[in-house]
């Protein structure tokens, strides 16, 4: 029983100077690869902030066109909007003389 457990403490001791060298391997190379692609992350977020900062300025430019545009509409249509009936009313003369006017003969 005692061999197989020193065989069992064997195969792990013999199991982790295979799998440690691996392991620093690889996190060496996150290291490196890390530090080679740091100044494109860098440059990744001064773009990522600077295309926000841009957006969110037109956002807001056109938003509040939008709304000045809306506000001009809205003020035309109450003031233009009493003056309907006025303007059928003259709509309605001038078809009435229109209709009453002699026409050119043509020829």
């Amino acid at each position: 029983m005692e061999a197989l457990f020193a065989l069992v403490i064997l195969a792990l001791l013999v199991a982790a100077l295979l799998i440690l060298p691996l392991l620093a391997l690889k996190l060496v190379l996150e290291v490196a690869l890390g530090l080679l692609l740091l100044p494109f992350k860098i440059l990744a977020g001064l773009l990522k902030a600077a295309f926000g900062l841009a957006g969110l300025v037109l956002k807001v430019f056109f938003s509040g066109a939008a709304f000045l545009l809306l506000l001009l509409f809205g003020l035309g249509a109450l003031v233009l909007l009493p003056l309907l009936p006025l303007v059928l009313l003259g709509a309605f003369i001038w078809l009435f003389v229109k209709a009453l006017a002699p026409r050119a003969a043509v020829g």
